[in-house]
């Protein structure tokens, strides 16, 4: 049974743990094939790695230190318990083989982290990478991000992700063969997307066999490619209330099962261009539980009427 109106990872982490878990980021220094020229050069066009690098970074600092570092700080902070080591920043199978091994085999390297999250792309997760990931999956609870961002290939091509809905397909079928959870990213409001296609890309997942999602709205970071479109005037921000309602549109096809990471995107104010109430995602949150319980609906309702009308006329 849902504690929320949806099926929340916090929940879900405390039920499975026994106590609230906290994530650790780690940079990995690692780039991405449509930075470093393979696939394409200047990476996704919303893309700013600054905004998510660790408190305290420092590039001389290898994986266990930053660990360490972190789980420090949030335990001072918040009395936590247990940790997740979570590779966020760039593309995190983009590696040999042995240099994955030891990032990911330091990140577990410590007493208080009970999982590993690797965040990556659809196109940097071959059979080796898996079988890596499938092993240390045995070992401690695990789960692979692949960013797919839209179910449209047009969209994806104008963001420069340089790879297609398919590649995501075929890279969950791969994970999910192996027992791999996967949580796949989205963002809501992309250049030139209707709410039908953004709606299509919730049931794009759906048909999936998806662990988790993990929602943004688009927001407009300094120095980025969008940012300069923006400056342009050729695109336009969701407003608050906009983007609010079509989450809850957007959760109504997600099956009650998945594992929803986050409902939002939230960056500093430093960093941000637009919108400007992308700085508190606590006001985001509220207006989309509001919402939720205004409509009395829930994360797969869509699914659920869809299925007992099908039972109907069988």
């Amino acid at each position: 049974m849902m504690i929320k109106r949806y099926n929340s990872l916090s929940d879900f982490l405390k039920n499975k743990f026994g106590c609230k878990v906290f994530k650790v980021s780690l940079n990995a220094g690692l780039t991405c094939p449509n930075r470093d020229g393979t696939k394409g050069k200047g990476g996704c066009i919303y893309c700013s790695s600054e905004p998510m690098m660790p408190l305290n970074y420092d590039d001389k600092m290898g994986i266990r230190e930053q660990l360490y570092q972190g789980i420090e700080y949030i335990k001072q902070r918040h009395n936590a318990e247990k940790f997740i080591a979570y590779f966020q920043i760039n593309t995190n199978t983009y590696a040999p083989i042995s240099s994955l091994k030891k990032f990911y085999e330091e990140a577990l390297d410590h007493p208080d982290v009970v999982g590993l999250a690797v965040s990556t792309r659809s196109d940097c997760v071959d059979n080796e990478v898996l079988d890596l990931l499938a092993k240390l999956a045995k070992e401690k609870f695990l789960w692979l991000e692949m960013g797919l961002q839209s179910s449209h290939n047009k969209t994806l091509e104008l963001i420069n992700r340089c790879h297609t809905a398919e590649d995501f397909a075929d890279a969950v079928k791969m994970a999910d063969e192996r027992g791999i959870h996967v949580c796949a990213h989205v963002i809501l409001g992309l250049p030139g997307e209707t709410k039908e296609e953004m709606f299509s890309t919730a049931r794009f997942l759906a048909n999936l066999d998806i662990w988790g999602i993990k929602l943004h709205h688009l927001h407009i970071h300094k120095g980025t490619k969008l940012e300069e479109m923006y400056k342009r005037h050729e695109i336009k921000p969701l407003g608050l209330e906009e983007y609010s309602n079509m989450v809850v549109d957007f959760l109504q096809e997600i099956p009650e099962d998945v594992i929803i990471h986050r409902l939002c995107g939230d960056t500093a104010r430093r960093f941000l261009i637009a919108p400007d109430w992308s700085v508190n995602k606590f006001i985001i949150l509220d207006n989309i539980h509001k919402i939720m319980k205004q409509r009395n609906t829930y994360q797969g309702i869509k699914m659920r009427v869809h299925c007992e009308l099908q039972t109907v006329h069988s």
